[in-house]
């Protein structure tokens, strides 16, 4: 009986995402090492965890290379959780505002940067439940630091990872933390932080969101999307 239980488990993966995709997982993780070997890691410029959790929260709705051109000098002006946490709201704001949805983004990070000194001794902590309790971080910051900082396997579900894990079929989901446990079932825990990083680079050079190039893409046999549109 317990047999039959895991056999129907393991066919409810395959009827609910694609086969194909599912089925050769292995073989996708190996062209993504193939073709992009040196991505293992997060794009964002930083030199601690903290600069990488305030850069994070700044890249969202933005991307990494605009949020990299501010933070230089960001940084050298708000140092530490303390300089943030005292900032002017109004001038923050006007700090970030390239990155867009600058209000929320300001409030967030001095409402992160008072959660990072009151309950956790100005130090960013290094586990997924400490760092989600803080204001403005999710899941997907939490997990670039884990993964970008603390060396820990995270599955990042940013626009790429969620656009492109879904095209494939390794998904049906929508909601970001669905996708996430999603791709934990599939993906071996070794690989979670690089699968991560190198499909990012796969949506920044080849699964674009609007005309992605199927017709030169790897995993074209292995693509829901690809095979129905391609």
């Amino acid at each position: 009986m317990k047999g039959k239980k895991k056999n129907k488990k393991h066919n409810k993966i395959f009827q609910s995402t694609y086969r194909p995709a599912v089925k050769n997982i292995d073989k996708i993780l190996d062209i993504l090492n193939q073709q992009y070997p040196e991505t293992t890691t997060t794009s964002l410029s930083h030199k601690n965890a903290f600069q990488l959790l305030i850069s994070t929260i700044l890249s969202a709705q933005s991307t990494d290379k605009l949020v990299n051109k501010i933070t230089p000098a960001l940084f050298k002006k708000y140092r530490t959780p303390e300089n943030f946490a005292s900032a002017d709201i109004n001038i923050l704001q006007e700090d970030i505002r390239s990155t867009g949805f600058f209000r929320n983004k300001s409030n967030s990070i001095i409402n992160c940067s008072k959660d990072i000194i009151n309950k956790f001794s100005g130090k960013v902590p290094d586990n997924i439940e400490d760092l989600t309790s803080l204001h403005g971080v999710g899941r997907k910051t939490a997990n670039v630091v884990l993964a970008n900082i603390f060396g820990r396997q995270a599955i990042i579900v940013d626009t790429h990872v969620k656009r492109i894990s879904y095209r494939l079929g390794l998904t049906i989901n929508s909601d970001a933390v669905k996708i996430e446990f999603d791709l934990m079932k599939i993906i071996s825990k070794e690989n979670w932080s690089r699968y991560s990083h190198q499909i990012i680079a796969l949506g920044r050079t080849i699964c674009f969101a609007k005309k992605p190039k199927c017709a030169v893409c790897r995993f074209l046999p292995y693509c829901r999307y690809g095979q129905e549109n391609a």
